[in-house]
């Protein structure tokens, strides 16, 4: 990629202009805004396209009208991209309520837009190793996912394992730095992790615990489900812990009936649970 004042330089070049013309053209500028920020002397002008120099945020306006760019694209060439507004807001979180309008101003973000043929949406899957290719579009929030520690996963519309706590069809964010299993005791089922595990037959999210070398699967009690238990890390491996979790509430058809997996494993559902 072309530092920023070589991109201005052909950029100026391109639309026929001289250094001249866009120091005249600035000099318009600053005066209609009353302000001689604005304005670009020829020296300066020379040093932002030969020296590296990054002009400031009134220079960078001017150069974006008078070469016709939108002053967010040349702030990329500066180094600031505000397509990554959506991953840095997570850095930072403010103790009250708030409306934002940060997201509106992002010109792109990555989304996949090829996805495995073999992708199934009965089955359970890890949603990063389903994308085959990303792409450039205009919707906010989701440039976060091809960046961060997290992986996102997709729960199978005949999964019904962690029923009713993650209704099949559901969409979990995972943080594969928690792929260690803790031990304790909790006040309740929201407060118990929730793992995603990799088996030789599937994905599954589930509750997890270790005994010796064996990594039980456990599933809701509430699910016709049943426990497994397979030695890890040969035949599960944990992928990360569920910290995040997109899914309908009223979707009536998400309800164990007849026959449901647990990852792939089949297994029947109880009759009561009918």
């Amino acid at each position: 990629m072309l530092p920023a004042g070589q991109r201005l330089r052909a950029l100026r070049e391109e639309l026929g202009l001289t250094m001249r013309d866009v120091e005249a053209a600035s000099e318009r500028i600053a005066a209609r805004h009353g302000n001689e920020d604005f304005a670009l002397s020829l020296s300066r002008l020379s040093d932002i396209e030969a020296k590296g120099v990054l002009p400031n945020l009134y220079r960078l306006y001017s150069l974006s009208v008078i070469y016709r760019r939108d002053v967010r694209e040349m702030l990329a060439w500066c180094g600031i991209d505000v397509n990554e507004t959506a991953a840095d807001l997570a850095l930072v979180s403010p103790p009250k309520s708030h409306t934002t309008e940060s997201l509106g101003n992002m010109l792109a973000v990555n989304v996949p837009v090829r996805m495995d043929p073999g992708f199934d949406t009965h089955r359970t899957v890890n949603l990063g190793r389903m994308i085959e290719r990303w792409g450039l579009l205009p919707i906010a929030c989701l440039s976060q996912f091809t960046h961060t520690k997290y992986t996102y996963g997709y729960i199978g519309s005949e999964d019904f394992t962690m029923y009713p706590l993650l209704l099949p069809g559901s969409f979990i964010q995972v943080d594969e730095s928690a792929n260690t299993v803790t031990q304790g005791s909790w006040r309740s089922e929201y407060e118990r992790p929730i793992y995603f595990v990799e088996t030789r037959e599937g994905y599954s999210a589930c509750w997890c615990a270790l005994k010796g070398d064996l990594l039980i699967l456990q599933p809701h009690p509430l699910s016709p489900a049943a426990v497994r238990m397979l030695k890890h890390p040969q035949e599960a491996e944990v992928l990360g812990r569920v910290v995040g979790i997109a899914m309908r509430l009223d979707d009536r058809r998400s309800s164990p009936a007849g026959e449901v997996t647990a990852g792939r494993q089949v297994t029947k559902v109880p009759p009561q649970l009918n």
